[in-house]
């Protein structure tokens, strides 16, 4: 009888889907405290309805602020495929974003071509060098987009 071999217990995907839930959960619970290892990495918590479903789907993401808003990139930890998160943040053009304790809504604008290569190279690889590695891995164009919160008001 040929050896076939034993499947894993857990799929990688489940692990990944528990540890986001896990991710979340802290994020909301602390505020955002304890999001990452260094001063140096921003992560917010980013709420987009599901394509599919339209179930509200939280992740947590880094991101870098910009003049224009904040800069979100789709890295997927060098996946062969865009993250669901930004393909669900594509299809909604908006999404709910908690930074710390602040929350609020942003318009989504993906960027494209040569503004798209010219802030992934000029900003987050300048900032953020060792994303190059997921990106290599990915072996694909990561998507970048800027999510602009709305205007504050005076007074």
């Amino acid at each position: 009888m040929p050896h076939v071999p034993k499947r894993p217990l857990v799929s990688r995907r489940r692990l990944t889907r528990v540890g986001n839930r896990i991710g979340v959960g802290l994020y909301r619970r602390l505020d955002g405290r304890l999001s990452s290892g260094s001063k140096n990495v921003h992560v917010l918590l980013i709420t987009t309805p599901g394509r599919r479903t339209g179930v509200p789907r939280s992740t947590c993401v880094r991101y870098l602020e910009t003049d224009e808003g904040l800069l979100v990139w789709g890295t997927g930890s060098g996946s062969r495929q865009d993250p669901d998160w930004f393909q669900n943040l594509r299809a909604a053009g908006c999404a709910e974003v908690q930074v710390r304790a602040d929350r609020f809504d942003v318009r989504a604008r993906e960027l494209e071509g040569a503004e798209r290569d010219a802030v992934w190279q000029g900003t987050v690889l300048a900032d953020a060098p060792e994303v190059e590695k997921y990106a290599r891995r990915a072996g694909r164009t990561i998507p970048v987009a800027v999510l602009v919160p709305p205007p504050r008001s005076a007074g």
